[in-house]
């Protein structure tokens, strides 16, 4: 059977929009939201916006964001992105003290439990590894990291970036369905890595992963998230599936029509609670999926499904801490043009999670003057603190689209495909 060509990946690129971003430090001591170029930090111990300060000087990034990170002790904080370059914080001073350049652009990043190395990974399948030379100094300057290739996917951008607990493993999805396991080796610079597992059985791309805690296992249980509306646990040390979660038919849906294509592909997964729930934000769903996470029976199941009242607030990105019951949610997105907008943010944060609320019955959206750090925050996470409807409607549109474009592989004809190999960038340079 003849291909089907599709050439909305030639015609589309108005649509390259980045989704926003957020990140909490480990001990909710700052949240961090990236919206395009724009990285904006705010500290919820001093009740202050925080000044980022870079020796490279303003815009700290020139194209749109695409990672953000804390490490686990809360010591550094990441940024990345398309302008292939890979910032490294120390959040004492909030100073950036590395600064690494990809050969291409940025999709996912990490830094190992230690503190010891950063991890990220590039469109291309390739992932870098930085060794930070033993710690970091909050105070001293920048400097110029050289990055070492550690291993790839071939090809297959990676979309999702973790070590488990230990740091014994790293674990790197991509847009192949694919997730792989790798023994992370004690001098990654100058020793070779070894392949642990592939975790296989989604039938689509995978967008986020996530680890969940257990006292039995030192290294954690796998939570996966996918363009086929389902989440998944894993065991990592086989890449044995435990469990999938059907949360497609749980959706609530905007229009009928948007079951076509991958909207309602997992965006964004995070554990609370210590992994006893996972909250899980679908394309479409004003809101979030609440799952219970029963590891001594390794199963997944629906426990509720939080809505948000306001309908143009669809989570692009959601994050949490172990020191408290909030998960923060942010929506937005990187720009749009032909509506007279940019770096779109806004922010909102849910409370009642803790360890005994298996049934998550008094989970609930915190209301705006109520949330950390009250208007203050809001005004320096979202660059202010109204809103308008259409734009935003808008805003979740075009991240649908530019999820479709970058993650769902394209299917041409013969014809389209020889001429795609004869155009080819590297083919011309050569003549």
């Amino acid at each position: 059977m003849e291909e089907t060509p599709v050439d909305e990946g030639d015609t589309n690129k108005d649509v390259e929009v980045a989704p926003a971003l957020i990140a909490l430090h480990p001990s909710e001591n700052s949240v961090a939201v990236a919206v395009g170029s724009d990285l904006r930090v705010f500290d919820l111990v001093g009740n202050c916006a925080v000044s980022l300060v870079d020796e490279s000087g303003p815009p700290y990034h020139k194209d749109s964001i695409r990672t953000i990170c804390y490490g686990s002790k809360g010591q550094l904080f990441i940024s990345a992105g398309d302008d292939k370059t890979v910032k490294i914080w120390s959040t004492e001073s909030w100073r950036c003290i590395y600064n690494v350049v990809s050969e291409k652009r940025v999709s996912a990043a990490a830094i190992s439990p230690n503190g010891l190395h950063v991890c990220f990974a590039d469109k291309f399948g390739v992932i870098w590894v930085v060794d930070l030379d033993g710690g970091v100094d909050g105070n001293q300057p920048l400097v110029n990291k050289k990055a070492v290739s550690l291993l790839s996917h071939y090809c297959s951008i990676i979309t999702s970036l973790k070590f488990s607990l230990d740091g014994r493993f790293l674990v790197s999805a991509d847009r192949d369905f694919k997730i792989r396991v790798t023994m992370f080796p004690t001098k990654p610079v100058n020793e070779a890595h070894e392949i642990q597992s592939f975790c296989l059985g989604h039938t689509d791309f995978v967008s986020c992963i996530a680890f969940v805690s257990n006292l039995q296992c030192s290294h954690g249980f796998l939570i996966s998230g996918s363009g086929d509306s389902t989440v998944r646990l894993w065991d990592i040390l086989s890449g044995s599936l435990l469990d999938t979660c059907e949360i497609g038919d749980k959706v609530e849906l905007l229009d009928s029509k948007e079951r076509e294509g991958c909207h309602s592909a997992v965006t964004s997964l995070c554990t609370i609670a210590d992994g006893a729930l996972v909250a899980v934000a679908v394309q479409s769903l004003h809101g979030i999926i609440l799952l219970n996470c029963d590891l001594s029976n390794h199963t997944l199941s629906v426990v509720k499904v939080v809505s948000i009242s306001e309908e143009t607030f669809i989570p692009t990105s959601l994050s949490t801490s172990c020191s408290t019951g909030y998960l923060w949610m942010v929506t937005g997105v990187s720009s749009l043009h032909n509506l007279g907008h940019s770096s779109l943010a806004h922010v909102k944060v849910m409370s009642g999670f803790n360890k005994d609320n298996s049934t998550a019955n008094d989970v609930s959206v915190v209301e705006d003057d109520a949330i950390p750090g009250g208007t203050k925050l809001l005004e320096k996470l979202q660059g202010g603190i109204t809103f308008d409807e259409k734009v935003f409607l808008a805003a979740a549109e075009a991240v649908k689209t530019a999820m479709s474009n970058l993650l769902t592989k394209k299917q041409y004809s013969i014809e389209k495909r020889d001429f795609r190999k004869r155009t080819r960038n590297d083919r011309k340079l050569k003549q």
